[in-house]
């Protein structure tokens, strides 16, 4: 089988697919051991469950192996690790006297992964293309980085997953046509509307130019721990009680079977029992009460919001909600019957298809690997941190929106940078990405596992959100202007112009004001996403 490995890390189950030049297409590969075999309408797909166990005798089980095992309500078990990664959580288990991150058991789950992907398809030197969400942060590309690293595959190239999923459907795309991509998975809801190409002289054949993007942190694991809550209300009991921590684990492997078999039975029963009292916790979901438990949490006014923002940014390039051609739904949790009833009201029953939702990033990966490039757009706004004067508080100046194309010959921004204090020497440029805050309408608190493995749910301090919706891109490789000579204070030293080149890197020109000097010509700073 050919190599270019593509590789669809997701918050509940990961895909690897590799390019098959003979049928020219993405296939889902088969790992012995880690995967397993799930059905998409008759036909078989290759996932594996993000999941990785540390088990006492220093052993790992990896993805299915942690099922056949019985270890999925284990303590030891992590799962969700795309979720918690993605909002750099700071979550630890302890495990031997010592204690694991997310992001330290989503690498040695990865790069378990990528290790066997390779020797099952013989990879030689070529590069890995992973798959991100729209509302990647930077950091979750450096954490790319490190798992590519760690097995021994330092070559990859990120490729977001709406776009993804738009060449995983295949035969579906068509030169010309704009699609809605709704993409809602274990962890994040996405929306991307997608144009692709005609260009005849592109050997790779299509090109997807993505029209509009916009997501939201709620996924399939959000309605877990809403069925959590929801199953706690009816017990009238509290995640802090003793007996519902030792029991949390299975209750969530509850939640999440639950939330599954509405998709598709009219009612299913929860029963989850208490090994040292005996006593169980019991509730009955019926698909109308699960529903309902959606739209008062605002799940289904987010998919509207979501799809309303990606479309919006979309009419600007002048595409509007009729040039839609088609809406494609990937991501396990578009499966609930309500998710798909909701995109069939704004689109209409015939538009709407759902019959790759499982493998279709995965795909679309393995022929971006395979050569199939795209236009593209920035998808955050970034910004350059400085201190006012008169409050002595942090602010914010935009200096990229999202929505820009790139490359950008004329400058975006054009910034003085004064001096804060006499005889300063070096002017630091601190840029930051900025996120989508909270999804409105919904609770400041978050289901997290603590260090003895318990589920428990915590409200989330206005501190924390504003870290996840702001990042320091280069704090650990920081930008500086050098003085010389040394600027006095409150003095106008350099004028800053800021583009973004045709690899999607932030650039300054800088001309130091005091003696004319051109310091920096289109310097790569950081790279955006």
């Amino acid at each position: 089988m050919s190599g270019r490995l593509a590789v669809d890390f997701g918050t509940s189950n990961t895909l690897v697919a590799v390019w098959d030049a003979a049928r020219k297409e993405g296939v889902p590969l088969q790992i012995p051991d880690y995967g397993l075999v799930s059905m998409q309408g008759g036909e078989s797909i290759a996932i594996i469950p993000s999941l990785i166990h540390y088990a006492e005798d220093k052993r790992r089980w990896i993805g299915n192996q942690v099922l056949q095992q019985g270890l999925y309500e284990s303590r030891l078990t992590f799962r969700w690790m795309k979720r918690y990664i993605a909002q750099r959580s700071p979550l630890k288990v302890r495990l031997d006297g010592r204690e694991i991150s997310p992001f330290e058991a989503g690498r040695d789950f990865l790069s378990s992964v990528l290790v066997f992907a390779a020797r099952e398809i013989d990879l030689k030197d070529e590069e890995v293309v992973f798959s991100a969400p729209v509302e990647a942060y930077e950091h979750y590309e450096n954490w790319l980085a490190s798992v590519a690293e760690a097995a021994g595959m330092p070559r990859f190239r990120l490729i977001d997953e709406p776009s993804a999923a738009a060449l995983g459907y295949g035969a579906h795309i068509q030169p010309g046509h704009v699609y809605l991509i709704f993409d809602f998975g274990g962890g994040t809801m996405h929306a991307a509307v997608v144009l692709v190409e005609s260009d005849e002289d592109a050997a790779s054949g299509r090109r997807c130019r993505v029209l509009g993007k916009a997501g939201r942190d709620l996924g399939g694991s959000t309605i877990d721990q809403w069925l959590f809550e929801e199953t706690l209300r009816q017990n009238r009991r509290q995640d802090s009680e003793e007996a519902v921590r030792r029991i949390s684990n299975a209750l969530l492997v509850e939640c999440e079977r639950i939330k599954e078999s509405l998709s598709f039975a009219e009612q299913a029963d929860l029963s989850v029992l208490n090994p040292d009292t005996g006593a169980a916790l019991t509730a009955t979901f019926a698909r109308g009460q699960f529903e309902e438990i959606l739209d008062r949490r605002g799940c289904l006014a987010e998919i509207n919001r979501t799809v309303r923002s990606a479309l919006n940014a979309a009419r600007e390039r002048g595409y509007d909600e009729d040039s839609i051609q088609s809406v494609l739904m990937v991501g396990g949790s578009s499966q609930i019957p309500a998710v798909q009833r909701a995109l069939r009201q704004i689109f209409g029953p015939e538009r709407v298809h759902s019959n790759r939702p499982l493998d279709a990033i995965a795909r679309g990966a393995a022929a971006f690997a395979a050569g199939v490039d795209f236009y593209d757009h920035i998808q955050h706004d970034y910004a350059i941190r400085y201190i006012n004067p008169q409050t002595g508080e942090y602010e914010y100046r935009t200096i990229v929106r999202r929505g820009t194309p790139y490359p950008t010959p004329e400058a975006l921004t054009r910034l003085v940078i004064k001096a804060s204090y006499a005889g300063q020497k070096q002017l630091g440029l601190a840029i930051f990405e900025i996120g989508a805050g909270r999804a409105a309408n919904t609770s400041p608190v978050e289901l997290v596992f603590d260090p003895g493995g318990a589920a428990r749910i915590l409200p989330i301090s206005a501190a924390e959100e504003e870290r996840r919706t702001y990042f320091w891109m280069n704090e650990h490789t920081p930008t500086f202007l050098a003085a010389e000579p040394p600027a006095a204070a409150g003095e106008e030293r350099f004028q800053v112009e800021f583009r973004v080149d045709g690899n999607k890197r932030l650039t300054i020109t800088v001309r130091d004001l005091k003696n004319g000097t051109l310091t920096h010509q289109n310097f790569p700073v950081v790279r955006l996403t």
